[in-house]
């Protein structure tokens, strides 16, 4: 079974004089991408909740916040005058640069600055951030396996629609081949008729030029070729879907070469129900594409 990059958990707590709520969200992704939310007073606290996703995820886009609050008093904070300083002397070099330039920026308002990151932070007092961050990262791994479970969940059905799309193109498969064998006697009448026709208006013919174009003409019009490497991939992508780990890569990369076989099919049929069989084909591998980009 394969695992989605698409999940959702949530957990709340409280200890030690904070309440705090946990979410994690994800979709997919090409890599790990980790975007974490958390107070960076907590010493310890973001980089050991990245080290444990890290060790459980491969793929996806993930994003984690934690809202933390001191329990009962979530009105107390303080302003930091240092950094608000910090803050104003920013604003103030960023204004006369604009103005040297002749940019005229809109003015700002308090609310603006108290909305900076460090302006304003919660009153914490004196806080054992050891024994809040173990609290924390307990909840963390609660909300985490949840996560998991659910990526797990989505894989499930995932795995449901792609194993369902890939019995759908085996038969498509079949059924190319045998409009390919039913149509070869058609095929090779008409190739005899063009040959004729070539002749009647040919003085002098090379006999070993005619074999060779002919040769070429019955190689461009067989897609003997494309049906077997269709039914490769069929089975390269059933194996992937027993292989543990991280595969969706190598799923994108296999989807890509079905499209191309799909398409050669198409321009090789040279008869409508054929042509009509390749194109379902090509839509099929679009929507098992689709699937694919959420394979972890």
């Amino acid at each position: 079974m394969r695992q989605s990059m698409t999940g959702f958990a949530s957990k709340q707590g409280s200890g030690h004089g904070f309440v705090w709520g946990l979410e994690m969200r994800g979709v997919n992704g090409k890599g790990l991408d980790l975007r974490l939310r958390m107070p960076d007073w907590i010493e310890g606290l973001e980089i050991e909740a990245r080290k444990r996703l890290n060790a459980a995820l491969s793929r996806g886009n993930v994003q984690v916040s934690l809202r933390l609050n001191a329990e009962g008093a979530e009105g107390a904070v303080r302003l930091d005058t240092a950094q608000l300083e910090a803050v104003l002397n920013a604003m103030n070099e960023i204004e006369t640069q604009a103005m040297n330039k002749g940019l005229s920026l809109a003015p700002s308002t308090a609310a603006d600055i108290v909305g900076l990151r460090g302006v304003l932070t919660s009153e914490t007092g004196d806080v054992d951030h050891a024994t809040l961050r173990a609290s924390i990262l307990s909840d963390f791994d609660e909300a985490l396996t949840d996560f998991v479970k659910m990526r797990d969940s989505e894989g499930q059905k995932l795995t449901e629609i792609l194993n369902r799309q890939l019995s759908e193109v085996d038969s498509l498969v079949n059924k190319a081949e045998i409009l390919a064998q039913e149509r070869a006697p058609e095929q090779a009448q008409r190739l005899k008729t063009q040959l004729a026709r070539v002749l009647d208006n040919t003085d002098s013919v090379d006999d070993a030029r005619v074999a060779q174009e002919l040769a070429m003409l019955a190689v461009k019009a067989d897609v003997t070729e494309e049906i077997d490497r269709l039914r490769a991939h069929i089975a390269a992508a059933h194996e992937l879907m027993e292989t543990k780990g991280s595969v969706g890569r190598k799923f994108d990369f296999l989807m890509q070469e079905f499209n191309r076989e799909a398409n050669t099919l198409c321009s090789k049929s040279g008869d409508a129900e054929l042509t009509r069989v390749g194109l379902s084909l090509k839509t099929l591998i679009d929507q098992m594409r689709e699937q694919v980009q959420n394979v972890e």
